[in-house]
């Protein structure tokens, strides 16, 4: 199955010129996220982990059926104030500002080996942050998964430091 040919694209959403690679497609059909969820699964399978964290809000769809397959727990990373606990945070560039994404301080324990996912890849910015936090709470990224991504973007270049991995590419399109 060409999961690529799963998810829709939406020109000049959310502003002129972006190509918006639209995830909603894939998870909708019961068979492309099935099938998703199993290559994902194929991945990170071969990495020794004791924990997956997604990144708020699609990171959520697809780190948690993983985890279950895994056997693992899910770790929720999410923005700024959104977490009823006691919060660990870490910033990071957008294109205009900052923005914060938070986890609990008991989500990772020192040494835990974590598995991130996000659904796609553009700059980078919100997963090198994510990453960050992980370190800050005391684990260590074991690997980092992505359902897209736009490679013309250089996300992975703020990532060079750690293995990712990702479903689908659209480089140039």
């Amino acid at each position: 199955m060409d999961l690529k040919e799963k998810i829709r694209t939406i020109p000049d959403f959310p502003k002129p010129g972006i190509m918006f690679r639209d995830i909603t497609t894939l998870i909708e059909d019961y068979d492309a996220f099935e099938e998703t969820i199993k290559r994902l699964f194929t991945i990170a399978e071969k990495y020794d982990i004791d924990k997956i964290a997604g990144i708020e809000s699609r990171g959520f769809i697809f780190g948690t059926p993983l985890a279950l397959k895994l056997k693992k727990g899910f770790v929720l990373i999410r923005k700024k104030g959104k977490l009823p606990g006691k919060t660990i945070s870490q910033e990071y560039d957008l294109e205009y500002g900052k923005d914060k994404i938070e986890i609990h301080t008991n989500s990772i324990e020192e040494g835990d080996k974590v598995l991130l996912i996000d659904d796609l890849i553009a700059t980078g910015g919100s997963m090198r942050a994510a990453c960050e936090l992980v370190e800050k709470a005391g684990g260590n990224v074991a690997a980092i998964l992505f359902v897209v991504e736009l490679p013309d973007l250089h996300g992975r270049d703020k990532l060079k430091d750690y293995d990712v991995r990702s479903l689908v590419s659209f480089a140039g399109e």
